[in-house]
């Protein structure tokens, strides 16, 4: 397929689990793809080389999403290693989890700087490169509207953030032809949340399909979103989690 044919995209996180397999599949249908990392070089540079396998240009920027300066820089860096930018897909994202009374101020800080802040700056600052046809593509999570367990409370509350911050975008970037989206995994294939981990049987129980996803799974939807075909679909979230809050 070649639907995203000439486009320029920039993955936050693309070096491993479903940022890469976002990566590779944009780069699969016809974009050159940056990717952003914070310590796994080498994972970035396997990413790359599998875009440039695809024929497409890649290019890995280092870039820590806790930190508001590296997270303006990375997207300036890859609008210019790329031509330009078309496509954003805010993808980096941290767990922190456990009983309230646990929680540390760092680990609240942590969680708001890099899976709401780093998304905010990073759209920010695409807004000022993206044209007519311009996409923003979010990851959230299932966890965003339906808490299925205890001692998820702040990684919840940061995805929830994210819808907000969605659809209020959408409305603002909508006169310029630009639309903005959200994916929301469940239960997927990655090191965070394994699927032979110690809880995935009690995953799996709360689905309606009970199998873990693939980081594909997620990029397909990444894609669609992306695409010409999706001119129309914008401020709206689209969940790829195996029925899990059907």
């Amino acid at each position: 397929m070649s639907r995203l044919a000439g486009k320029r995209a920039l993955v936050t996180g693309g070096s491993r689990g479903i940022g890469a397999a976002i990566a590779r599949r944009l780069a699969g249908e016809g974009a050159d793809v940056a990717v952003t990392y914070e310590r796994s070089a080498g994972k970035a540079a396997e990413v790359v080389g599998a875009i440039e396998a695809a024929g497409r240009k890649g290019v890995a920027i280092a870039a820590d999403s806790a930190d508001p300066a590296a997270v303006k820089r990375s997207v300036d860096a890859a609008a210019q290693a790329l031509g330009g930018l078309d496509i954003l897909v805010n993808n980096a994202g941290i767990f922190r989890g456990g009983p309230v009374a646990d929680w540390s101020l760092a680990d609240i800080d942590a969680i708001i700087a890099v899976n709401i802040r780093a998304v905010v700056l990073a759209s920010q600052a695409a807004a000022a490169h993206l044209g007519a046809g311009g996409r923003i593509v979010s990851i959230g999570s299932c966890l965003a509207e339906r808490v299925v367990e205890p001692d998820i409370a702040l990684y919840a509350m940061s995805k929830a953030a994210l819808i907000g911050f969605t659809k209020g975008l959408a409305r603002d970037l909508g006169p310029r032809g630009i639309t903005v989206n959200i994916v929301h995994p469940g239960s997927t294939d990655t090191d965070m949340n394994p699927a032979d981990g110690p809880r995935s049987e009690a995953q799996r129980a709360r689905m309606a399909i009970p199998s873990y996803g693939k980081p594909e799974d997620i990029a397909a939807a990444v894609a669609y979103l992306a695409s010409e075909e999706a001119r129309f679909v914008t401020g709206t979230g689209l969940a790829v989690d195996g029925g899990v809050n059907t």
